[in-house]
């Protein structure tokens, strides 16, 4: 007997129309968990990592916390108890001595987020972990394989290093109308390593950009090392294990510094005059500095510290002659020093390093344009703070090759990657001597083939190698700087270069990518690979808005808007705890949070709403996803700061447009703006909002019921304000207005559907078309998916009009665009009316890109129900087969995501009659499922009725569906007519 659900048709958000029958059903609500197990199998422990990070070399964090994932063939399968072993070493690991910490058999479901309780942690020290877990019928797995990590330098005292400099004698850079861009410098140190090894570790930060070498071969495979923080405040190292490249005898460490974010161009301050002298460039110092400490233990237990001070020697007479992230690379290669980092090498014309507060105190004017607004200190400022990075570095991620190589003009050669993204490339060339390659980098083509360089404003994006003449030919790769692009234009080549001259190289912070995204319409899988790259470009060492431009800052409002997708897309707990702090670092004096972090310019109106608002927003967003609380826990402070701005700014929970705020509003909407005030008062909103949940999970029950009483007033306020008297029409009609009332929950809680009916009238007003902008582009189609109008939100989500993600599809988008209409086959760069400006033009630009979130959530129906994916929420939404005029509806979609408990995969299919729903719950979860239904209709779980199905359980019908329970395992639900 097949079991039969029949769904009411009462209820907002009806979930199964697609296949709606007329008839009378009987609903069976059976429970069939599973009554028992096979004593085989198990659980299956994989995964393991320490503060987010495989088997990191140096933490700060005393208390580091431990997770793992769990995998089994079983259904329901989950952890009861777990214990864990940390040691000294591997062989006490191995003989089962936790001589850290034995944690005991725990009894808890948790696998991630453990404190590590055990003996205190000094600074070095090696930990080696393993676990076993009971499974949910309490037997024992097997130990896991072992993970480990290390302690950073926990105090000032363990530096032995000095920070070390060249003597430089020249003036600050003044002539804002010349480039004023300096070669790297190199840094050698040899040293003798009398006895047998046992380990050696490096640590080593710079003001600046560094690269190590080793007895010739390079430190590890980071790139643009330390990273990037206000560098007076707070400065990154790098640990290495470089045991295996320390030799008995002679050895040489060597090092390449670079002006990076400290001392190089940064942003748009040469554009608009930001900076010492307004040049836009040393916006932190004028001379970078290094810092560097090796470390050797011998087998005999003796320690020996090579470290920079005044014994080091330094040149700039080394091959990089320029070396920037805005304006590119100057190789010449006649200038390689062979052997500079190897022992022997003679550095007798090179000159002896100094300790960098040597070079003395460099006072200059700072400039907001024509202002000047104040006199800041530019020679050496030693760091407050010295922080392991705690994050994944930046590395080259994948190659791309050219798709074709174009002549445009005779000697210009157009390499075509095939898609835009972030990195630089490889080159290889045999030529005569002297020979000068230029290479210049560009997202788009103009109509002629020429490349289209008008968008990058001040960045001149330009690399040049100087052949040495080398007959077996040369390879080359930049190491300083980084291009956003997917067309290479070379002069210069010697003959006519083959496709193999050029080969594209993805750089980004490498968060592994954790999910997947397919369905029946073409245009929204490409759109899912263009969300993705977009994002891969821009999460580079921060949350870029850009890659290409004078630009490439880490904006707030972008970020706060994209953070969910981002979830989605990759693994970035890590990336956004870095940022975080970066975040609270340039938190303004009375509380607001700056426009971009890091925040190097410092200038005047400082904050918007919607932007500063990131805040609290983003640390939201990785606590739910990750549940995360030590961060809410780090970050309470500074939230709460800004929370008491927030009121100072509107005692009477009023919007505001702040007179010393900038008003970016919703950024690039299409001629619908809506007022600073209304978007101030529903953000504050949701603020509050946001508070209370934050504080209710870290334990501040007094807090969060303030915070839920304070976004209860903030919402009557606002509807006195924004509600038409008598009605639910909102005094700002603008799409962005609804949907951003809707998303925040600025109505009664039985208005919304009527609420979303008169944001689907404007948008059948407007030809169903968005106008949204930056802020109401996000909550749009889940404002409309979640109160009735998911069929309208489906079809603007397919069209391929302007404006819309199709619409960047067909015409031949690989990423998001900055704007709806950053080229047209018809109008060029000039926008679909033929009136835009070329230079504000990113084609990588991912805040449009956030209806990711939406793909996933509503579309694949794959959500966390509560913090942290324990509990797990699948309910899809397919649209009606007959509900777009203009093509048709999607009627599959197939996705999975890498959660933090492990995959899940939500793929549904709509076909003759028939939805099937194929779901994978990871082990240690639980899920709630929401199987559309029609009245009438039959719901069987791998053609077995409900009440014989493993591990699921029919816990209500509602809203058209059939509501699930499920524990963790594979099921295949299918509804039949």
């Amino acid at each position: 007997m097949k079991t039969k659900i029949n769904p009411t048709r009462a209820g907002r958000n009806n979930c199964w129309r697609p296949i709606r029958r007329a008839g009378r059903a009987v609903l069976i609500i059976a429970l069939a968990m599973l009554a028992g197990w096979p004593a085989a199998a198990g659980l299956k422990i994989t995964g393991l990592r320490t503060e987010y990070l495989v088997n990191p070399l140096a933490l700060d964090e005393r208390q580091p916390r431990f997770e793992w994932r769990l995998e089994s063939d079983e259904r329901g399968q989950g952890q009861s108890a777990y214990r864990l072993l940390v040691a000294s070493s591997p062989a006490k690991l191995a003989r089962g001595e936790g001589d850290l910490w034995d944690s005991g058999l725990v009894k808890t479901s948790a696998a991630s987020q453990i404190a590590y309780a055990g003996r205190p942690l000094t600074s070095r020290q090696q930990a080696f972990w393993k676990v076993k877990v009971w499974d949910a019928n309490w037997r024992e797995s097997a130990w896991s394989a072992p993970a480990s990590w290390s302690m950073g330098l926990l105090r000032p005292e363990d530096w032995q290093a000095q920070w070390i400099s060249f003597r430089d004698a020249s003036v600050l850079h003044t002539n804002r109308g010349q480039l004023h861009l300096p070669p790297a410098r190199h840094y050698r140190r040899e040293f003798q390593a009398a006895k047998p090894i046992r380990r050696a570790m490096i640590y080593a930060s710079a003001l600046g950009l560094y690269e190590l070498e080793l007895n010739g071969q390079r430190v590890g495979d980071a790139f643009f090392t330390p990273g990037w923080t206000d560098y007076r405040r707070r400065v990154y190292y790098q640990a290495y294990d470089v045991t295996s490249q320390v030799r008995r005898g002679a050895n040489a460490l060597g090092a390449t510094v670079a002006d990076g974010w400290y001392a190089g161009y940064v942003a748009y301050g040469l554009l608009v005059g930001y900076g010492p002298h307004k040049t836009g460039r040393n916006i932190y110092g004028k001379t970078p500095a290094l810092l560097a400490q090796l470390e050797i233990e011998y087998t005999d237990g003796s320690r020996e510290v090579i470290a920079t001070d005044a014994n080091w020697r330094t040149t700039d007479a080394g091959p990089i002659r320029e070396a920037d992230f805005l304006m590119g690379e100057f190789y010449d290669a006649h200038r390689e020093l062979p052997g500079w980092s190897r022992p022997g090498f003679d550095d007798r014309g090179w000159t002896p390093a100094i300790r960098a507060e040597e070079n003395g105190s460099l006072k200059a004017p700072f400039y907001e344009g024509d202002k000047k607004v104040s006199e800041k200190e530019f020679g050496f400022i030693r760091p407050a703070r010295m922080e392991a990075y705690p994050a994944p570095p930046v590395r080259h991620i994948q190659e791309l090759k050219p798709v074709a190589v174009t002549e445009p003009k005779p000697g210009v050669y157009i390499f075509n990657l095939g898609q835009n993204f972030a990195g630089n490339v490889r080159l290889k060339v045999r030529g005569p001597a002297g020979t000068k390659i230029t290479l210049r980098y560009g997202e788009m083509l103009h109509p002629d083939g020429r490349l289209m360089t008008e968008n990058l404003r001040k960045a001149r994006a330009t690399d040049y190698y100087l052949l040495k003449g080398d007959p077996k030919g040369e390879v080359w790769t930049p190491r300083f700087t980084f291009h956003g692009f997917q067309y290479v234009e070379v002069t210069g080549y010697p003959g006519k270069p083959g496709v193999e001259a050029i080969t594209g190289l993805v750089m980004h912070s490498d968060t592994p990518l954790t999910s997947g995204f397919e369905c029946s319409d073409p245009m929204a899988n490409r759109l899912f690979q263009n969300i993705v790259w977009t994002q891969r470009a821009n999460f580079l060492e921060l949350p870029t808005d850009c890659p290409q431009r004078d630009e490439r800052e880490g904006w707030m409002g972008d970020a706060q808007i994209y953070a969910s997708t981002a979830t989605y897309n990759a693994d970035v707990a890590a990336f956004f705890n870095k940022w975080l702090r970066e975040v609270e670092e340039a938190q303004l004096p009375g509380g607001a949070y700056p426009d971009y972090c890091p925040w190097p310019f410092q200038h005047g109106k400082a904050f918007a709403a919607a932007w500063t608002d990131a805040g609290i927003i983003v640390p939201y967003t990785i606590w739910k996803v990750y549940g995360d609380t030590r961060l809410i826990e780090r970050l309470w402070p500074s939230m709460t700061r800004f929370m008491d701005w927030r009121r100072q700014c509107s005692p009477d929970l009023r919007g505001r447009k702040h007179p010393d705020a900038n008003t970016w509003g919703d950024w690039l909407n299409l001629n619908e703006p809506t007022p600073i005030e209304f978007i101030d008062a529903a953000y504050f909103k949701w603020d509050a909002n946001l508070m209370s949940q934050m504080a209710r999970a870290i334990g501040r029950t007094n807090e969060a019921n303030e915070y839920y009483g304070l976004q209860a007033k903030i919402a009557a306020q606002f509807a006195r304000d924004f509600r038409q008297p008598g009605g639910l029409a909102l005094k700002v009609d603008t799409q962005t207005a609804y949907a951003l009332a809707i998303d925040f929950g600025l109505w009664p809680s039985l208005f919304y559907d009527r609420a979303a009916q008169i944001l689907a009238d404007k948008i059948a007003r407007n030809d169903y078309r968005m106008a949204t902008g930056f802020l109401g582009t996000k909550p749009l189609l889940p404002a409309l998916s979640a109160h009735g109008q998911h069929d309208l939100a489906v079809r603007l989500f397919q069209s391929r009009r302007f404006p819309s993600w199709g619409f960047e599809v067909e015409q031949g988008a690989t990423t998001i665009w900055e704007r709806w209409d950053s080229f047209t086959k018809e109008h060029g760069f000039n926008g679909a009316q033929g009136n835009q400006n070329a230079s504000m033009n990113s084609f990588s630009h991912y805040s449009f890109g956030a209806v990711g979130e939406w793909m996933f959530r509503t579309l694949a129906g794959i959500d966390t129900d509560g913090p942290g994916y324990r509990r797990i929420l699948i309910r899809p939404l397919p649209p009606r087969p007959d509900s777009n005029p203009e093509r048709p509806p999607i009627h599959w979609v197939k996705a999975h995501y890498d959660s933090p408990a492990g995959r899940i995969v939500s793929a549904w299919k709509l076909e003759n009659q028939e939805f099937t729903l194929a779901v994978t719950i990871p082990p240690n979860t639980t899920a709630t499922v929401w199987v559309p239904m029609a009245q009438g209709a039959t719901l069987t779980e791998s053609g077995r009725p409900l009440t014989s199905a493993k591990g699921v359980g029919v816990a209500r019908h509602e809203s058209g569906c059939a509501v699930l329970s499920v524990g963790s395992g594979q099921y295949h639900f299918q509804v039949r007519h």
